[in-house]
């Protein structure tokens, strides 16, 4: 709880949102307050919907409409705090149906890399169809019911690790009989190339003679 307290552990990136039928203008939904470290964990807090934006959502929603999110592209490291308003943004969208149809209830995931940098963002409703169900602005529009969670990339057991290592060793000791093979062929393929060219020609010509004589014999020896 203590403001001081949040702001030495973490820092504050902006959430917004975009509901338009032509071009994307994103404005506010809330912020997300983001905790460094070794283990980052990210909390959010969000605005209410005014009763101008439930109007204009249900109106986006009926011609079958976009809503857009997108955050900064930003670092969970601590040391690159400051990193993050030279980055650009990360962005998703589900169908404007699905989110008025769902009462505002989704579920955003940030992706991050080894290094802790978010590099995707991705949102899903619950339930994710658009039925046509009817919507009630006033009960059903005006608090998010949001799930937060960050993706970060599993790293392989130490085991797992080892037993890489092994392959790749293994498959080095291997590799020299490829790279034997590899230069036989670089040495005489002009001699084995027209050689199989004309294996092939001497074979369809046979084909073309004896076709109907080979099928007899074949036939004959069932």
């Amino acid at each position: 709880g203590d403001p001081l307290e949040a702001e030495l552990s973490g820092f504050s990136v902006p959430l917004e949102h975009s509901f338009e039928l032509d071009v994307a203008k994103f404005q506010s939904r809330g912020s997300l307050l983001l905790k460094t470290g070794r283990e980052p964990s990210v909390s959010l807090t969000q605005n209410q919907l005014s009763e101008d934006d439930r109007s204009k959502l249900k109106e986006v929603a009926a011609v079958d409409g976009l809503y857009r999110i997108r955050v900064p592209r930003v670092s969970l490291q601590a040391d690159r705090q400051t990193e993050w308003q030279m980055d650009g943004y990360l962005t998703a969208f589900v169908r404007a149906c699905a989110m008025v149809e769902s009462h505002l209830s989704d579920v955003i995931t940030l992706h991050t890399d080894v290094s802790g940098y978010l590099i995707g963002v991705s949102i899903v409703t619950l339930p994710g169809a658009c039925r046509g169900a009817e919507v009630e602005d006033e009960v059903d529009l005006e608090v998010y019911n949001t799930t937060l969670s960050i993706m970060a990339p599993v790293n392989a057991p130490p085991e797992t690790a080892l037993f890489l290592e092994r392959m790749e060793q293994e498959s080095e000791k291997k590799g020299k009989n490829p790279q034997e093979q590899k230069s036989f062929f670089a040495k005489y393929w002009m001699y084995i190339v027209p050689l199989v060219l004309f294996l092939m020609m001497s074979g369809a010509q046979d084909q073309s003679g004896g076709g109907a004589g080979g099928g007899a014999a074949n036939g004959g020896g069932r």
